[in-house]
């Protein structure tokens, strides 16, 4: 293999976004309706096919006015949203005014209802109206032939609606990247078996697979290699049939730690076989016969953590997103925290449903999925730091 460098948190983060980038091509594009959209890929730009709003439009209840105008006026009709008012506003008058509804020729204010006494069709306003008040102009949003939604961009639900209202009823896509999983062990079992003391069931396949369609590919699920030569290498032949490979085990140390010992006799090319992060030091990422692997470490927890952080990345990157993000916010400690520093941690953590404070979570290490599953986040702390007293914010990652 030759000198593979140790690097930290950020670093390796870096390099993945940086390598799969300059070898990724553009995926194939593929058209799909408007609902099937959700959590894909624009392939193209997207534009606006008319002003947004296509007229003034009121965003309160009230009155449309001429500004300047005398606070006594004469209500000559109303105008609700779906509607237009045929005639024209002249001094001395107001058309009553519905939230959404555009605003009549000759107004250019809107009174609030609130801000008004009414006797009759009369109405005396309160305060003088300025002009634009409470009125969102013509094309304050978007302009016709203005790009809304940028090719590269995943499509959640706010991309969703604009793609709505630009009349998208058919959404230009990239295709979903294929990312094979293979879990090694000779003690890794299926899930319908009842495992011997020293056996596990094989659970991180199906946690990557969730992760996999999260990032918005699809999961190919291989057999459990052995810990053996051949029938590892035959897995890893295979899983290179997809456009990315995910190894779960085997890339520690041990005498039947085999993942890299396959991987470099097929002349891959590593980047990293180390990261400074707690769970998930022995991550190897590299490339072979031109497709991204990546080695992850067997401990369910420090699987998960390790795609979450790198592999989810690079799928976000072939399957044509532009930016890749991990989005961490800072709560406040509930508890006092230390840690021994040098490494970034992940560890699990749960987060008070206001998003304000957080509480780590008691767990035993990185095969303790239970302590996981109680939690809804990761504390994300700094390698420098030793101490966190009660009310110190904190990094969180969402889980």
């Amino acid at each position: 293999m030759g000198f593979v460098p140790t690097m930290t948190f950020e670093e390796a983060r870096a390099c993945v976004m940086a390598t799969v980038r300059a070898g990724a091509r553009e995926p194939a594009v593929e058209m799909v309706s408007l609902l099937d959209s959700a959590g894909r890929t624009l392939a193209v730009d997207c534009k606006a096919d008319r002003d947004y709003p296509a007229a003034d439009r009121s965003v309160r209840d009230g009155f449309a006015v001429r500004s300047g105008e005398p606070s006594e006026l004469s209500v000559i009709g109303e105008v609700r949203a779906g509607a237009a008012f045929e005639g024209e506003v002249r001094p001395d008058q107001a058309v009553e005014i519905m939230t959404g509804a555009p605003v009549p020729a000759g107004a250019d204010a809107v009174v609030m209802v609130e801000h008004v006494d009414r006797d009759g069709d009369r109405i005396r306003s309160r305060a003088a109206a300025a002009p634009g008040q409470n009125i969102s102009p013509r094309g304050c949003e978007a302009r016709e032939g203005d790009v809304v939604l940028r090719r590269g961009t995943r499509v959640g639900f706010a991309e969703m609606a604009m793609l709505a209202t630009i009349g998208c009823a058919g959404v230009r896509v990239y295709r979903r990247p294929r990312v094979a999983v293979i879990p090694t062990g000779d003690e890794v079992v299926d899930v319908t078996a009842t495992p011997r003391p020293f056996e596990v069931r094989n659970s991180n396949a199906y946690a990557l697979a969730v992760q996999i369609r999260r990032a918005g590919a699809e999961p190919v699920i291989l057999q459990v290699a052995r810990d053996e030569y051949s029938h590892t290498r035959f897995l890893v032949e295979r899983g290179l049939e997809s456009d990315m490979l995910l190894l779960s085990g085997g890339v520690s140390a041990g005498k039947y730690d085999l993942v890299e010992k396959v991987l470099a006799e097929m002349e891959a090319e590593f980047f990293f076989d180390r990261v400074k992060i707690q769970p998930g030091q022995p991550v190897v990422f590299g490339r072979v016969r031109g497709k991204i692997f990546f080695g992850l470490p067997g401990n369910p927890v420090s699987t998960m953590v390790c795609y979450e952080v790198f592999g989810r990345a690079a799928t976000e990157i072939l399957g044509g997103q532009q930016e890749p993000l991990l989005p961490m916010a800072y709560a406040r400690l509930t508890e006092p925290f230390r840690q021994k520093p040098g490494l970034t941690r992940f560890l699990p953590a749960k987060l008070a449903p206001a998003g304000e404070q957080v509480t780590p979570v008691s767990w035993s290490g990185s095969g303790d999925v239970a302590a996981l599953a109680r939690a809804n986040a990761f504390l994300v702390t700094e390698p420098d730091r030793e101490t966190w007293e009660a009310g110190d914010p904190i990094r969180v990652l969402l889980r």
